[in-house]
C-alpha cells in the first residue's frame, strides 16, 4: 500500500478515471487538508508518512526533503517547477516530473483572453454598465499590431499559432533559438530591449531563473511604448510589481494584465487598485480539458515510478 500527497488543490475532480487508477493500483490519496498551498512548516510536519507528492505550488524545500524518507516521486501537477528544490531532490535520489504539455493550449488561450480584453478594455466595460454607466470604450484593432513573446517554448510557439490568425506581427526573445519554427511562421528574434522598444502587447512566457527574475523592471518598463500592454500569464517573479504600478499610474505604458502574482493571493496590492490593469487569479491552465489531462500525466508519473520505471517529463 503506497500513500501520495494532495498538495495540489486542483488536482482529482476533473480527472476521476485517473484518480480510479491510482487507487486501483494500492495508492492511498491523502487530499490536502489546508484548503490553499501549504507552508514549508506545515508540508515538513505532515509528508513523513508519504510515498509520493502531487505538488501545486507549495515550497517543496531540502528541509521538506529531509522529513520525507519514503517519498519515492515528486509529481508536479503542472508545469512549472520553481517551487521544487531540484538539486535537494537529485541529491536525495527523489524523481521529478512535470506534466509536459498538458496544459499549453489552456495557457496560450488565457494570455489571447487577456490581451484581447486590455485591447477592448473588455473589464473595464463590464464593469461600467453593471454601475449604470454606458461609456463608448475605444479599443485597438490586434491585425497589424506587433505582439513580443518572450519566451519561445512550448506555450510561446502556441501564442504564435494564435495571434497569427488575428494578423499580427510576431517577434520574440529567447536564449534558447528554435529557428526553424520562427522561419515557418515569420517570427523574428530581437535582443530584449528591441522587443520591448517594438512591441504593441508583450507577452512573458519565460522560466523564473536568477537572470530571468524581474526581468521586466523600471528600465524594462522605460522602453516600452506608451500605447503597449503587458500581459503575464507565465510566473509573477517576472515582474517588478512596484515597477509596473507606477508606471501604469503614470501612464508610461498602457495597460497590464496578470495571471501570476509574486504572493499569491496578492491582498491588498497597489496593481489592484488601478483602473488600467487586469487580474486574474492564477487560472490560465485551470480548464476542464487542462485538468482532466494535468490528472492524467500526474497519475501516469506516480504508478511508472512505483513501478519502477522512469516518469515522463522528468526534470530533476
Amino acid at each position: 500500500m503506497y500513500r501520495a500527497l494532495v498538495a495540489s488543490r486542483s488536482f482529482g475532480p476533473n480527472c476521476p478515471d485517473a484518480v480510479q487508477r491510482l487507487t486501483s493500483a494500492g495508492v492511498e490519496l491523502v487530499a490536502n487538508p489546508w484548503g490553499r498551498a501549504p507552508s514549508e512548516e506545515e508540508l515538513a510536519g505532515t509528508i513523513s508518512d508519504f510515498d509520493a507528492l502531487i505538488s501545486g505550488t507549495e515550497p517543496v524545500t531540502a528541509r521538506v526533503l529531509d522529513a520525507a524518507p519514503r517519498l519515492k516521486i515528486i509529481a508536479k501537477h503542472g508545469v512549472g517547477f520553481d517551487n521544487i528544490d531540484l538539486a535537494a531532490a537529485k541529491a536525495r535520489g527523489i524523481p521529478v516530473a512535470i506534466a509536459g504539455s498538458a496544459i499549453i493550449d489552456s495557457v496560450a488561450d488565457m494570455a489571447m483572453a487577456l490581451l484581447l480584453a486590455c485591447a477592448r478594455q473588455v473589464p473595464q466595460g463590464d464593469r461600467a454598465v453593471r454601475e449604470g454607466r454606458w461609456p463608448r470604450m475605444v479599443g485597438v484593432e490586434l491585425r497589424d499590431k506587433t505582439l513580443g513573446i518572450i519566451g519561445l517554448g512550448q506555450i510561446g510557439r502556441a501564442v504564435v499559432v494564435r495571434a497569427k490568425a488575428f494578423g499580427m506581427r510576431l517577434i520574440t526573445h529567447d536564449v534558447l533559438r528554435d529557428e526553424h519554427f520562427a522561419q515557418e511562421h515569420g517570427v523574428r528574434y530581437l535582443p530584449l530591449d528591441e522587443l520591448l522598444a517594438e512591441s504593441d502587447f508583450v507577452t512573458l512566457h519565460a522560466p523564473v531563473t536568477d537572470e530571468s527574475r524581474h526581468m521586466i523592471n523600471a528600465k524594462a518598463l522605460a522602453r516600452m511604448k506608451p500605447t503597449a500592454y503587458l500581459i503575464n500569464t507565465a510566473r509573477g517573479e517576472l515582474v517588478d510589481e512596484a515597477a509596473l504600478a507606477q508606471a501604469l499610474h503614470e501612464r508610461r505604458i498602457a495597460g497590464a494584465a496578470c495571471d501570476v502574482f509574486e504572493k499569491e493571493p496578492p491582498g491588498n496590492h497597489p496593481l489592484l487598485a488601478l483602473d488600467n490593469f487586469i487580474a486574474a487569479p492564477h487560472s490560465a491552465g485551470q480548464t476542464h480539458d487542462g485538468l482532466r489531462k494535468l490528472g492524467e500525466v500526474t497519475v501516469d508519473n506516480i504508478l511508472r515510478v512505483l513501478n519502477g520505471q522512469a516518469p515522463l517529463h522528468r526534470v530533476a
